[in-house]
Formats: structure tokens, C-alpha cells, sequence
């Protein structure tokens, strides 16, 4: 069964911002897809399990980002 998270990102102002959040959080070994609106900041996570705060603020954090509070 799949787990559906939306995060937001603050930073991000482009495709490549959108390219790097989406391999970074697309890397942590439960994701199945990453869904990112660059408009709003929203980050859309499907993944076999809840992820945790602390991976999305690593894998965001590699990416060059902040996940917002």
C-alpha cells in the first residue's frame, strides 16, 4: 500500500531547481514518484512508507533547498 505526503520547498525558482528536488527526494529507497509544483512549492510524495521529516530535510537540503515549516 502507497503513502502520499505533500511537503512545501521554499527556493526553488526554476526547472532545474524543480529537476534537482525531484532526483534528490526520488533517491530516498521508498519513493515511487515525486510530484513538484513549482508555482506553489508543493513537493507530492508517493511512497511504499510515512517518510520522516529528517529524510525529506536531507534529501531537500542536497538538493540546494529548504523544506518549509
Amino acid at each position: 500500500m502507497s503513502t502520499t505526503q505533500t511537503f512545501r520547498v521554499t527556493g526553488m525558482t526554476c526547472g532545474h531547481c524543480v529537476a534537482a528536488v525531484e532526483q534528490e527526494v526520488g533517491g530516498i529507497a521508498a519513493v515511487s514518484d515525486v510530484a513538484v509544483d513549482l508555482a506553489s512549492g508543493q513537493v507530492t510524495v508517493t511512497s511504499s512508507r510515512p517518510l520522516t521529516i529528517d529524510e525529506m530535510t536531507t534529501a531537500v537540503d542536497e538538493a540546494g533547498y529548504e523544506l518549509a515549516d
